[in-house]
């Protein structure tokens, strides 16, 4: 397996670039019980570079999470107990959208709204959390559809998956990549990115970010990447970079006891900055704006922003 160590760099945007240019995100996540996760996931996708983000959201949470993301869009969908209900799926499927993130905080109860959502979708999309939980369960619901997918589960969920214990986690991320025919990041100390073919292990963050919340920012992140037309394997490897050196960067800031997800999240803008290109000035109207390569992992140091 070819082993990656580059982080692919960024191009910096166009004088001329518009909101479209940069992405539309549609962000499916969060329930009664985890508002949260869906107002996380969205400021993740605004952060990572989104020109759009939508967050489709049950109504009974719907006030909140609006209120919370003023720079984004949200969609209130119908809902059941309060999880997704089944009648909403048609409504979020109507957002166009460059890329999908379904999964942050939904629990494990929409199986009726995930079958229909998924079913023929055909942009490419991040499966997180209770969607890799309910994939665990029924791993045929993937069989619906055929865009490219991104699959983003903690040892617990990656053990789920593969039925049984991961043990050596650069294999077992390369068997989800296989199982599932996904470009896989298996997080936590060291996290993997594997899509059966190559693998990179990104060496920066720290036990700071063992803290509810910071997955739901990568998976907004990472959307954010794919919404730009950067190719998965590479959109994760930018993402799970940006997301460490952001853990980095809040830990310089606030201290790895005290660091919760937000921290990430006002620290993402100087992480992502790192592997922006260096050119002498910025990209010309019609340039290619397609990431090149060449970023070595490093441990940079920058200003934690402010939330």
């Amino acid at each position: 397996m070819r082993r990656v160590a580059d982080v692919p760099r960024i191009p910096r945007l166009r004088r001329d670039a518009h909101k479209g240019d940069r992405g539309r995100i549609l962000v499916v996540a969060g329930s009664l019980r985890m508002s949260g996760a869906a107002r996380l996931a969205g400021w993740g996708g605004l952060r990572g570079g989104g020109g759009l983000v939508t967050v489709a959201t049950p109504d009974c949470v719907h006030a909140l999470v609006a209120a919370d993301l003023p720079c984004a869009m949200t969609l209130p969908l119908p809902s059941w107990r309060g999880t997704l209900a089944a009648s909403g799926a048609s409504r979020a499927r109507a957002v166009e959208a460059d890329a999908v993130a379904v999964g942050p905080g939904i629990t494990t109860e929409v199986g009726s709204f995930l079958r229909r959502f998924l079913k023929g979708l055909d942009k490419p999309v991040v499966l997180d959390a209770d969607a890799l939980n309910l994939v665990a369960r029924e791993p045929r619901i993937l069989d619906a559809f055929e865009a490219p997918r991104v699959m983003t589960p903690h040892p617990g969920e990656a053990a789920r998956l593969l039925g049984g214990k991961i043990g050596d986690r650069v294999g077992a991320a390369a068997a989800l990549a296989e199982r599932f025919r996904a470009v896989v990041v298996l997080k936590g100390m060291g996290t993997v990115v594997c899509d059966g073919e190559s693998v990179y292990v990104e060496k920066a963050g720290n036990p700071g970010m063992a803290t509810g919340g910071t997955g739901d920012v990568l998976t907004g992140l990472l959307a954010a990447r794919l919404a730009m037309g950067v190719p998965p394997f590479d959109a994760a490897v930018q993402a799970v970079h940006a997301h460490a050196r952001a853990g980095d960067l809040a830990a310089a800031a606030v201290g790895e006891q005290s660091m919760i997800a937000t921290d990430l999240v006002a620290s993402l803008p100087a992480a992502l900055g790192e592997i922006v290109e260096e050119s002498p000035g910025r990209a010309k109207s019609g340039e290619s704006d397609r990431p090149g390569r060449g970023f070595r992992r490093g441990r940079g140091r920058g200003p934690a922003g402010s939330y």
